[in-house]
């Protein structure tokens, strides 16, 4: 590992420019973001220097725009991309959410209690402000607590619904904190039946799971991101959707935002009063490479095809589970991208010593961010034979070098035999 610079040094020295920075390339093997396909990282490079109001890079946006409807499965028409990454996406759907509105979120790991977090900042009056700056707590919001390594329900989310019959409802569809699938019909159906406006955080699902939005009308709002199922880029576009009923509230009320309105931003992606225009209407600067790339990335996935995307995924992470669990480890997650686990209980305590090691060494895995302490190894856009055996091959070496008896070799000789057998 190169020494750091010394800035104060350099600085006596009169000379205050840094060499250039150089990143290497890793194997991201977390929770994302992922490893990003060659082909969209060269209509990235490719793109040419190009206004916001280029005909090409709004060409961009408007195909862009049909592309990521397909991706959704929905006929909404306010369905575009907000600059950045899952988090502004996220921001922009709970922008609806109005000081005093009530909700109740679910959170059954670190990401949905982020997004809960964001709800109550929206949800806050200025007492509530006032009263905690920094974690208001108003009442009008119910946070519902599921442990952690556990789904949320439909019994769940029905019980909490009928009891609080709140105007808003909130919950993860995959939780990557846990590894869990919470139950999005479940949630829709109870939205439905009691009159609540349903968001719901599909970051880690849309472009890995094989479902349609427009099955689940009482959901109103979906937030995506760029950096794992779609894209594999942060800082490009994440995802969002709006059903006509939370637009008509929108219309009604307004929100507190310009950067992340959703009528406001939609303009730009030439969608106006609800119908796809010729003409786009600035909102804010766009980058020619930023949708070049997002254009690319959806067009390979609706070529590879959703539904065999999502197929995809369930087989290499199969793969994956079985190998894991063949050097000990316990399997807590239910993702089909990613593998939440306990290790072994002699190693129990050395989960941040361990992936500190694999990183190190370019093998870039995840421990848990809140308790309890487990392993996160994930498999975003590295859906080959390849990749699979690197990934193993790489964590059964940390495993042997930390002590754990680990026939690395049978280990790969069954995940092929598996492999090869679709």
């Amino acid at each position: 590992m190169s020494a750091q610079p010394d800035f104060n040094q350099k600085k006596a020295e009169g000379r205050e420019m840094f060499p250039q920075l150089e990143i290497p390339e890793t194997l991201a093997a977390g929770p994302g973001p992922g490893n990003t396909d060659p082909r969209v990282l060269a209509r990235f490079a490719a793109a040419g220097v190009a206004d916001h109001m280029q005909a090409d890079v709004v060409r961009g946006m408007k195909e862009a725009k049909i592309m990521l409807r397909e991706v959704f499965g929905t006929s909404n028409a306010y369905t575009f991309g907000v600059c950045g990454t899952g988090w502004d996406g996220l921001d922009c759907a709970f922008s609806p959410i109005l000081p005093g509105d009530s909700a109740v979120t679910f959170v059954n790991g670190t990401f949905s209690g982020i997004d809960d977090f964001n709800i109550r900042l929206k949800a806050s009056t200025p007492e509530d402000l006032a009263a905690d700056p920094l974690n208001p707590k108003p009442a009008n919001v119910i946070t519902v607590n599921v442990a952690h390594g556990e789904s949320v329900t439909g019994d769940v989310i029905e019980a909490a619904l009928a009891e609080h019959k709140p105007m808003w409802a909130f919950m993860a569809h995959y939780e990557t904190g846990s590894g869990r699938i919470n139950d999005i019909q479940g949630f829709n159906d109870a939205c439905a039946k009691h009159d609540v406006m349903g968001i719901v955080d599909a970051v880690s699902s849309l472009g890995i799971g094989y479902f349609n939005i427009d099955d689940y009308p009482a959901v109103t709002t979906w937030a995506s991101c760029p950096q794992k199922g779609i894209l594999g880029l942060p800082l490009t576009y994440a995802p969002v959707s709006f059903n006509d009923k939370v637009i008509a509230l929108l219309r009604q009320r307004g929100c507190y935002t310009y950067v992340h309105h959703p009528i406001l931003e939609a303009r730009h992606w030439c969608i106006v009063d609800g119908e796809d225009v010729e003409t786009a209407a600035y909102h804010r600067t766009h980058s020619g490479y930023a949708v070049a790339s997002f254009h690319e990335a959806l067009r390979l996935l609706l070529l590879h095809g959703r539904e065999k995307k999502a197929a995809d995924y369930a087989f290499y992470e199969k793969g994956l589970r079985d190998s894991i669990e063949a050097m000990g480890c316990k399997v807590t997650s239910n993702m089909p991208s990613l593998v939440v686990f306990d290790l072994p209980e002699a190693f129990e305590g050395k989960e941040k010593e361990l992936v500190a090691g694999c990183r190190a060494a370019g093998f870039a895995i995840w421990n848990t961010l809140s308790e309890p302490a487990q392993i996160r190894i994930g498999i975003l856009n590295q859906l080959t034979v390849e990749t699979m055996n690197d990934i193993v091959g790489r964590f059964a070496d940390a495993m042997i070098e930390m002590g754990a008896e680990v026939d690395k070799g049978k280990i790969l000789d069954d995940l092929n035999g598996y492999l090869s057998s679709r």
